[in-house]
């Protein structure tokens, strides 16, 4: 059985405390599929219909990667198996046909509306 770590990611403002919530671990057979859930405290950064909200794995001691960016949007070289969704707050990222190299510590980054002024 593979299994994957998630961490929880916690970012904030000057003004504003924003937290990002994820459970510590989910685990696969391998060729399995699995769900790894983000909850935002406050609503993300919305442009051009676009949820400002990043997925990234972690292995070992290498820096992490980035492999979902605006919620749904596989980046570059991202096999397939990686999806992204969002409802609300609620942001999910799917692994389907886990493998061994699956395993890694997942976390979620996003970006709070912020007040633009002159």
């Amino acid at each position: 059985m593979t299994l994957l770590y998630v961490f929880v990611s916690v970012s904030s403002e000057s003004r504003d405390q924003i937290t990002v919530t994820q459970p510590g671990a989910v685990s696969s057979a391998l060729g399995g599929s699995v769900t790894i859930n983000c909850r935002t405290s406050l609503n993300v950064h919305v442009w051009s219909s676009n949820h400002f909200l990043s997925w990234y794995q972690q292995r070992d001691e290498a820096a992490p990667k980035l492999l979902i960016y605006y919620a749904n949007r596989r980046a570059s070289g991202i096999p397939d198996g990686f999806s992204g969704s969002q409802s609300g707050t609620d942001f999910t990222l799917t692994i389907t046909g886990v493998q061994t190299e699956d395993t890694g510590v997942y976390y979620c980054q996003q970006d709070y509306s912020r007040l633009f002024t002159r």
